[in-house]
């Protein structure tokens, strides 16, 4: 059977669901954006000393800002824009394209009932999270 992005993005939500995976990811841009500005403000309205102050103060509210909230890895998953969805089914496919299936619900029993594939599964979606996203990775509840 042809193997399709939705029912791969929802057999990933189900592997990560059941190991407990939780990912905050990092809007660094953000953070630096952040620390620029206050910087520049800073600059502006006290000199010299005050780029040194606006910076400080920007570059710890933005790190503070940047640290991320721990979200389930399966909400994050659904939220990704189609082309990232076909980066992380693409690197699936590889894996999955021996096994014989007839819906979603199947290929779920095949996978969680192999410890090999749940492995090479969750790699691939660790690699992709920390590599892609530049996520910070939790387990259990």
């Amino acid at each position: 059977m042809p193997i399709n992005v939705d029912d791969v993005m929802q057999l990933f939500c189900h592997l990560s669901q059941q190991k407990g995976m939780k990912a905050a990811v990092k809007h660094s841009g953000r953070g630096a954006l952040l620390a620029g500005a206050t910087a520049f403000i800073g600059g502006l309205m006290g000199g010299p000393p005050g780029i040194a102050v606006g910076g400080a103060f920007g570059g710890l509210l933005g790190a503070w800002m940047t640290s991320g909230q721990f979200r389930p890895v399966p909400q994050i998953l659904l939220e990704l824009p189609p082309a990232e969805q076909q980066k992380l089914y693409d690197e699936a496919v590889v894996i999955l394209r021996r096994l014989d299936w007839t819906d979603v619900a199947q290929l779920t029993a095949l996978v969680m009932g192999n410890a090999s594939l749940q492995q090479k599964l969750t790699a691939v979606l660790i690699n992709y999270l920390s590599k892609e996203l530049r996520a910070e990775i939790q387990y259990g509840e």
